[in-house]
C-alpha cells in the first residue's frame, strides 16, 4: 500500500478558548429597567456616572444593594457534510440566580467618596461538544474512504467508512469581578469631576473532552497491514489509525492521528485548565448640570491583564502550565444626558463605546474586530406619585467584527434590549426597586469554503436570547 498522504491537518486550535468582548448588562435594577442612566445623580451613579454623585441631596452615607437573576440560551446550528445527517445543533441553557452588586457613597459637602462592587462578566457555557472540535473527528470516515480508494484493485480487498460516534463535552466559564473606588468633587453648582481606580480580577476555566470514538468501517483483506476485517458496524478504528500513524511522513499529521487514536479510549483526549489574573486601571469622569439638564461622561482606561495557566491536562499542547496569556478588559467611554421634561416625566439618552480593538486578547482575536462595540441607550422615568415611579428603556448594541472573531463557546451578536421596572419609596430614606429586561439578538450565519481547515465547505448559525430580573434596595443614613 502506498505511503499515507492526509488530505487535511486535524486539530488546528480553532477551538482555542479566549476571552472576548465585554458589554455590561446593568448593575442595578434601575439600569435594568432603564439602561440610559449615564447621567444619573442617584446612588446608582457610583458606577454609571460617579462625577454626578456630587448632586446627592444631603450629606451622609448612601447604600445600594441589588441582585440580578439571568436566564440565557445559546445555540449553534452547524451545516457540515461529514457530520451525521450533514448538520448538528449545539445548545446551552444558563441560569444564574445570584449576581449581586453593591454601591456605597459618603457625601461631605463638596466631596463624595464611593465604592462599587459588581461583576463585569459571569459566563458559564456547557455544550455536548462544539462544531470546531467535532469537525476534527467527523472527517475521519472521509480519510479512511480516501485511503480505500487508493488500494490496488485486488479481489476481496476493500476499505471504506460511513459515520462515527463520539462522546464529547465542552465547558467554559469566565468570571470578571470589578471593584471601583474614588472621589467626586463639586467645583461649582454646574460642574463636578471624579477620579478613581478599578481593580479587575479574571478567573477562567476550560474543560474539553472527546472519548470512545468509533467509526462505521467496512474492511477486508487488509490483515497484512494490520487492519482488521469489519462488516460496516461501529468499531474501534485503532487498527487503521495505527497503520496511518506508522505511514504518515509529516510530524504534524502524525500528531493529529495520535490524538484521534487516544480519543478511542475511555479517558479520551482532554483539556483542563484554569486561568487567573488581576490588575488596576484609572477612571475619570465629569458631570455638568444646568437647570433641568444633566450631562455625564466617564472614561475607564484599559486594564491590562495577563492570566497564568494552571493546567491539569492538555493533550492538544495549547495551554502550557505556568504560561501567561493576555486577557485585557478594554477601555470604555460613556456619555449620557437626562432632562426633566415635566415635574413627573424625565427622559434620558446614552452612548457606550468599547475599545476592544486596542485590547490584547489571546489568539490575537482583536485583529478580527473592526473598530469596537457601540451601544445606544434611551429611557424614560415617570413619577406616579410621591411613593411610586416607573421606568423603561432600550439599549441597542452593535458589534464591529468579522466571522473569524467568533468562537463556539463565546460568540457575540448585535442585539436590542428592552427594560421595564418600578420603584417604591417605602420610607423617607429607603427605596425598593425591581427591573426586568429581555434581549433580542440578531442571529448570524457565517459560511466558510474551508471549514476548520478541512478543505470542505461549512457554516455556523449563531443565535441566543437573554432575560434578566433584578431587585434592589437603596438606603441612606442621614
Amino acid at each position: 500500500m502506498k505511503k499515507l498522504i492526509l488530505f487535511t491537518t486535524l486539530f488546528l486550535p480553532l477551538f482555542l478558548f479566549a476571552d472576548g468582548i465585554i458589554t455590561n448588562t446593568g448593575e442595578t435594577a434601575k439600569s435594568i429597567s432603564n439602561p440610559a442612566r449615564l447621567a444619573s445623580t442617584g446612588i446608582d451613579a457610583v458606577y454609571s456616572n460617579p462625577a454626578g454623585l456630587s448632586r446627592l441631596a444631603e450629606n451622609g452615607f448612601y447604600l445600594s444593594l441589588s441582585n440580578q437573576s439571568i436566564w440565557q440560551k445559546k445555540e449553534i446550528t452547524t451545516k457540515f457534510s461529514p457530520l451525521p445527517n450533514g448538520a448538528n445543533r449545539y445548545q446551552d441553557n444558563q441560569t444564574e440566580l445570584l449576581s449581586p452588586s453593591i454601591q456605597v457613597a459618603y457625601k461631605k459637602n463638596k466631596w463624595v467618596f464611593s465604592i462599587n462592587i459588581n461583576t463585569l462578566r459571569n459566563n458559564d457555557v456547557k455544550y455536548a461538544g462544539s462544531p470546531a472540535f467535532e469537525s476534527n473527528f467527523a472527517t475521519l470516515p472521509l480519510l479512511i474512504t480516501q485511503i480505500g480508494h487508493a488500494l490496488p484493485a485486488i479481489p476481496g480487498m476493500q476499505l471504506s467508512a460511513d459515520g462515527y460516534s463520539l462522546s464529547q463535552q465542552m465547558q467554559y466559564s469566565s468570571k470578571i469581578n470589578n471593584v471601583q473606588f474614588g472621589a467626586s468633587y463639586e467645583i461649582n453648582d454646574m460642574l463636578s469631576v471624579y477620579g478613581g481606580i478599578r481593580f479587575v480580577s479574571v478567573r477562567n476555566k476550560y474543560q474539553l473532552n472527546g472519548s470512545n470514538l468509533k467509526v462505521d468501517i467496512r474492511s477486508s483483506g487488509l490483515g497484512l497491514w494490520g487492519i482488521a476485517d469489519n462488516d460496516g458496524s461501529l468499531t474501534d478504528p485503532s487498527s487503521f489509525l495505527n497503520y496511518a500513524i506508522s505511514n504518515s511522513s509529516i510530524e504534524e499529521q502524525r500528531r493529529s492521528l495520535e490524538l484521534l487514536q487516544k480519543a478511542t479510549t475511555e479517558t479520551g483526549v482532554r483539556l483542563e485548565t484554569k486561568q487567573s489574573g488581576q490588575n488596576i486601571s484609572p477612571i475619570i469622569g465629569v458631570h455638568f448640570s444646568y437647570e433641568k439638564l444633566n450631562i455625564g461622561m466617564k472614561y475607564e482606561f484599559r486594564t491590562s491583564i495577563n492570566c497564568k495557566n494552571r493546567t491539569s491536562y492538555d493533550d492538544f499542547g495549547m495551554y502550557a502550565d505556568g504560561e501567561k496569556v493576555s486577557s485585557d478588559v478594554p477601555a470604555l467611554l460613556s456619555i449620557g444626558a437626562s432632562y426633566e421634561i415635566t415635574p413627573k416625566l424625565s427622559g434620558s439618552i446614552g452612548y457606550y463605546h468599547h475599545f476592544e480593538k486596542e485590547a490584547h486578547i489571546v489568539d490575537n482575536r482583536q485583529e478580527h474586530i473592526d473598530g469596537g462595540t457601540n451601544e445606544y441607550l434611551l429611557g424614560l422615568d415617570y413619577k406616579i406619585n410621591k411613593m411610586f415611579s416607573i421606568s423603561g428603556g432600550i439599549q441597542i448594541t452593535r458589534h464591529n467584527i468579522n466571522k473569524d472573531y467568533q468562537r463556539d463557546y463565546n460568540f457575540v451578536l448585535n442585539s436590542q434590549r428592552f427594560g421595564i421596572g418600578g420603584t417604591a419609596k417605602v420610607m423617607s430614606n429607603m427605596e425598593v426597586y425591581v427591573g426586568y429586561s429581555w434581549t433580542d439578538y440578531s442571529s448570524k450565519n457565517y459560511e466558510w469554503e474551508d471549514y476548520n481547515h478541512t478543505g470542505i465547505t461549512g457554516s455556523n448559525n449563531y443565535s441566543k436570547g437573554k432575560k434578566i430580573f433584578s431587585v434592589g434596595v437603596v438606603y441612606s443614613f442621614r
